[in-house]
């Protein structure tokens, strides 16, 4: 799922090419992308682009008269942008939709048969703000703000930074690695952690996320992102399972849940203590290696 990082570039990218352009249509092609019914989608013509905002993970594009149209692209919903006006939406079963603006045309895709992406339209200040989960602003936010945030519930760490009701633009990617440099285990307490700890995570999430974005538009250029992807070859744990950790060089283990999963180093994480991963505990039983050494010597003895 596109994340902070992510979504703060796009922003960019589209305030470039759409900023003050007039939205002169709306093509879909999957009927369900759209959520609401009033005001009609039809009320979006003919609109100038007044500001386009990120909203937690969403992309909100505002048009004069106070109407917005908020993109949601979950998981696997992508944008393209072609400068050709009325450009095709992409074929096969990923195209979606087309935003035809007089400066060209902005496409959504999403990969995989799930449709999870959604298109609201709303007006007005108070509909806007029922989109918006209201978690913290980490690039503004203070220490205070980030200590209170974290100990307002007593979760994993995991957990804490990816609720968006807390913390704002967080996901499934940059949590592990905001974890790893911060040297905190995925499944601590956050009603638990000292105030050196508290301390650590809330500067190695905002490290994490500035050096990310930064990154990021290094990457796109004056160019229109096309490589959103929430596993790079740069991360350090995330989407490397089995893969050296880039401080100790330990093995990078995981655990998986439903169709997430938590990646993070247990030498610099754990303390060598490996994380039971529900599915496959439950298979191994008594077998389930507890730290670094015993895998190390179920690896050494297989044959």
């Amino acid at each position: 799922m596109p994340e902070l990082p992510d979504i703060s570039l796009y922003i960019t990218a589209l305030e470039a090419r759409i900023g003050g352009a007039a939205l002169t249509g709306i093509r879909r092609k999957n009927p369900f992308l759209l959520r609401t019914a009033a005001p009609p989608i039809g009320d979006a013509d003919g609109r100038k682009v007044a500001a386009v905002r990120r909203i937690g993970k969403r992309i909100a594009i505002g048009l004069d008269g106070d109407y917005w149209l908020i993109l949601h692209l979950m998981i696997a919903g992508r944008l393209h942008w072609k400068d050709e006006v009325g450009a095709n939406i992409p074929g096969g079963k990923n195209g979606l939709a087309a935003f035809d603006f007089t400066s060209g045309t902005l496409t959504l895709t999403e990969a995989g048969s799930k449709r999870r992406a959604s298109l609201h339209f709303e007006q007005g200040a108070d509909a806007l703000a029922a989109h918006d989960p209201a978690g913290l602003e980490i690039e503004s936010a203070g220490l205070k703000d980030f200590a209170a945030a974290l100990s307002a519930e007593n979760h994993t760490l995991k957990r804490s930074l990816t609720d968006p009701r807390l913390f704002s633009g967080i996901g499934n990617a940059y949590s592990d690695e905001i974890l790893h440099r911060a040297g905190l285990s995925p499944i601590a307490m956050s009603q638990k952690l000292d105030a050196l700890e508290i301390e650590r995570l809330f500067a190695a999430t905002q490290a994490t996320l500035a050096e990310w974005s930064r990154r990021l538009a290094d990457e796109a250029g004056d160019g229109f992102p096309e490589k959103i992807t929430a596993f790079r070859p740069e991360m350090a744990v995330h989407g490397k399972f089995e893969k050296p950790c880039p401080v100790c060089g330990t093995s990078v283990q995981r655990i998986r849940y439903a169709s997430n999963e938590t990646n993070y180093c247990p030498r610099c994480q754990t303390g060598g203590k490996l994380l039971a991963d529900r599915a496959l505990s439950r298979l191994l039983k008594k077998d389930w290696p507890r730290s670094i050494e015993e895998l190390e010597m179920q690896k050494g003895s297989a044959p």
